[in-house]
């Protein structure tokens, strides 16, 4: 039998037993208990589904409010027909329109009655004049409404016919700085999204609804009980939160804690509760008021469904014994059998892990455990194998490319940063066995107009022949390199005048002979210096530099050899 068979076999048993401690547990429950855990759980509720509304309201009206203090809008609204601040004011409001959560936005004006309207589709760009309200229309009523009323601040749930949009919509009043009302702002946020978010929530045995300050239903599951519209519609045609309930009583009961709550309206999370029949099934209400919008929050618990009996806390404390007791028990079989070998595998992981192959004895159950300590010892032993050979190789891959970088790419000879390193290394030890060592540098004559007559191909052809050549008129101990363009130098140790001199002719008569066999004659001018114990890299490059430019300057294909003393100029053949 598998490791995992084991364990589920174990853990059936746990919950049998566990599942049959609490059933008999479940006779001794109370309904008093159910009651005050409810109310708690409303009270909670009530609070938690207001937070919410309020969160996705404050920022909304907070910029609606910025909006209607703009100076740009006030002063447009004012004098709607000037097309400067017209142009002005558009700006303002498409600026607003990306801050709104629905990235829409309107403005209505009093003078003309123009209201402008835009969404988040950008679909009125240029165009945000939409219509004109008329006071006369049943539809356009509760821009007046507001406006005779003087309400600075409105929530409403509409359908704007002409824009074809259903919306919240947040309403905020524009005064001049006399405290005139010259138009309306505001923005709306889509109602079905909105609902989703705030309202149909999805939780079995919660239902959440929004009443204005009359009671008429602004925000509910069900669209059919929203009242549309609700500050142009008289008392008794408003869809009102009795409709809700069958009963006259639950009516009365509701209405009444409404009362409570507009009486104590100062209070700060005041909430009100009591029990109610909705659809045949007892559901406990929450009730809070909403200052900062004008709304009263409704919440309806059903207890049936949220709190069955199984619940309970003795059932609870039954399970927990229950539980602990097969746990311990769980505990000591998975202790020998899983959790010791697991442990001293991980030491070993550990160990691996920090580079260190010798393992300690690992116990192997004859389980999945067992198969994968096997599995592990064949692994650390192939990682110690593949950690050698990555070791080499990449001992090996550095040491190709510390050479690499010291070779020049064109010639195959060492680069100016290899021939830096042999100069530091040729400098100290002369210093310390106090024995000379001589530099060659070359320059192809005429470099340039060789490439500006035959291209850039042909000149480096000349460079890796010349460097061919140099690498076979040099001692094998020597160190030949291109020093950078047409340049090349070569390090001669051990050296003496004679050795130098000697050298440096050859070098130059080499190149001037074979070069003529292949049909593309050159010349080079080489300066050579006999470089003394204790002169530093700077003094010994200056020097062959100085005998270079005294070879060119008497006439180029000529060796000029200087010392600290002298100097002397080989002419060419």
């Amino acid at each position: 039998m598998s490791l995992k068979t084991r364990i589920l076999g174990l853990a059936a048993t746990l919950i049998i037993v566990a599942a049959t401690a609490s059933w008999l547990a479940y006779r001794e429950l109370s309904e008093d208990i159910i009651e005050r855990w409810g109310r708690q759980v409303a009270e909670i509720q009530v609070r938690y589904d207001s937070a919410r509304l309020l969160q996705s309201l404050e920022r909304e009206i907070g910029l609606a409010r910025q909006m209607a203090s703009s100076s740009t809008l006030i002063q447009w609204a004012q004098n709607p027909d000037d097309p400067d601040l017209k142009t002005q004011a558009i700006r303002q409001m498409e600026s607003f329109r990306s801050n709104f959560r629905d990235n829409s936005y309107f403005v209505a004006l009093r003078h003309n009655g123009h209201y402008y309207y835009n969404n988040a589709a950008n679909e009125y760009a240029g165009d945000q004049y939409r219509y004109t309200l008329d006071a006369n229309k049943p539809d356009d009523a509760w821009f007046f409404q507001l406006i005779d009323e003087g309400r600075d601040f409105h929530l409403n749930v509409n359908p704007d016919v002409e824009l074809g949009v259903t919306k919240l919509w947040i309403d905020v009043l524009m005064r001049n700085e006399q405290g005139e009302i010259v138009g309306m702002v505001g923005t709306g946020l889509n109602l079905d999204d909105f609902l989703q978010d705030i309202v149909d929530i999805g939780q079995d045995g919660i239902t959440t609804l929004f009443v204005d300050y009359t009671g008429a239903i602004q925000l509910y599951r069900d669209r059919n009980y929203i009242d549309f519209a609700s500050i142009i519609k008289p008392e008794g045609q408003k869809n009102t939160v009795d409709l809700l309930f069958d009963d006259s009583q639950d009516k009365q009961q509701i209405l009444g804690m409404l009362q409570m709550l507009k009486q104590r309206e100062g209070r700060a999370g005041a909430v009100e509760s009591g029990f109610v029949t909705v659809d045949g099934r007892k559901h406990l209400a929450g009730v809070a008021y909403l200052p900062t919008i004008g709304w009263f929050e409704i919440t309806l618990l059903d207890l049936n469904t949220l709190v069955p009996p199984s619940y309970l806390w003795p059932l609870v404390a039954v399970f927990l014994v229950s539980l602990l007791i097969s746990l311990v028990l769980f505990h000591l079989i998975i202790q020998s059998r899983i959790l010791r070998p697991v442990v001293a595998l991980e030491g070993a992981v550990k160990r691996l892990r920090e580079g260190n192959f010798n393992l300690p004895y690992l116990p192997k159950p004859d389980n999945e455990i067992g198969r994968l300590v096997d599995h592990f010892e064949t692994m650390a032993n192939r990682v110690q194998l593949n950690t050698r050979d990555l070791e080499h190789q990449v001992a090996h891959r550095t040491e190709e490319l510390h050479r690499l970088a010291r070779i020049d790419a064109l010639t195959g000879l060492k680069n100016r940063r290899g021939l830096d390193e042999d100069l530091d290394a040729e400098i100290e030890r002369a210093r310390r066995d106090n024995q000379s060592f001589g530099l060659i540098w070359l320059d192809i004559d005429h470099f340039k107009a060789i490439n500006d007559k035959s291209g850039h191909q042909a000149g480096d052809e000349i460079l890796c022949r010349v460097a061919l050549w140099l690498k076979a008129n040099v001692r094998p101990y020597d160190h030949p390199g291109r020093w950078g363009g047409d340049e090349f130098v070569v390090l001669l140790s051990p050296c003496d005048p004679v050795v130098l001199e000697q050298i440096s002719s050859r070098i130059r008569l080499a190149v001037e002979q074979e070069s003529l066999k292949t049909g593309m004659p050159v010349t080079v001018s080489i300066g050579g210096y006999l470089c003394q114990p204790g002169e530093n890299s700077d003094t010994i490059l200056r020097q062959a530099d100085r005998a270079l430019y005294t070879a060119k300057e008497q006439g180029r294909n000529r060796v000029c050899i200087t010392r600290s003393d002298e100097t002397t100029v080989s002419p060419g053949a």
